[in-house]
């Protein structure tokens, strides 16, 4: 049963959506699983949770990068 764990910023539902589509794709079509076994896990991060280079996200100009 593959699991894929993204880590990113919040996105528009759609997106999520459209990604999420791909990659069950992929492993469907690369290991021959069936769609019903691929699960995509989504971890939003927002500003307040991640720092770069010491700096908090959303202290950063623009907030995320």
């Amino acid at each position: 049963m593959p699991i894929v764990t993204i880590q990113q910023f919040p996105r528009e539902l759609a997106q999520k959506r459209e990604l999420a589509r791909r990659i069950t794709e992929a492993f469907v079509e690369v290991y021959g699983v069936s769609e019903q076994s691929v699960q995509v896990f989504f971890n939003e991060v927002d500003g307040e949770s991640w720092a770069k280079a010491g700096m908090m996200g959303c202290d950063r100009s623009g907030g995320q990068g």
